[in-house]
């Protein structure tokens, strides 16, 4: 079960990636954009779950190139990704890190990255293969 620390391992391996905050929660960022930050609920997410128990544990958003990724990353069946409310029309998905398994946080991180990457940077990065 992966934890914050193993976020900051595989983003911070990416090209140009830093570690900051964002909210006063870690963030990992490109060219100044965060693709990945701890996320965990706030009051107003928590009453929209109603009487339903919230997920537990660290939480990480994720961005997404775009909302037909979100619904296709969403609808792959991979245990530990969802959405809430609050991310209606955002490009991104929220990862339940006691529940995700590490090549699946990888991709999503990568994939977060590939989001908000400069695009010089990541045709850069597939030249060098």
């Amino acid at each position: 079960m992966p934890a914050l620390d193993d976020v900051a391992r595989i983003a911070c391996a990416l090209p140009e990636v830093t570690e900051g905050s964002r909210y006063g929660r870690r963030a990992w960022m490109v060219a100044g954009t965060a693709f990945a930050w701890e996320r965990p609920f706030s009051t107003a997410d928590i009453r929209r779950f109603g009487d339903e128990v919230p997920p537990q544990g660290p939480i990480l958003g994720v961005r997404v190139a775009d909302l037909s990724v979100k619904d296709a990353v969403l609808d792959s069946g991979r245990r530990g990704i969802f959405t809430i409310p609050h991310f209606d029309g955002y490009a991104a998905v929220l990862v339940r890190l006691r529940v995700v398994g590490t090549r699946v946080l990888r991709d999503l991180v990568e994939e977060g990255w590939l989001a908000c990457a400069p695009r010089a940077l990541v045709e850069d990065v597939q030249r060098r293969g």
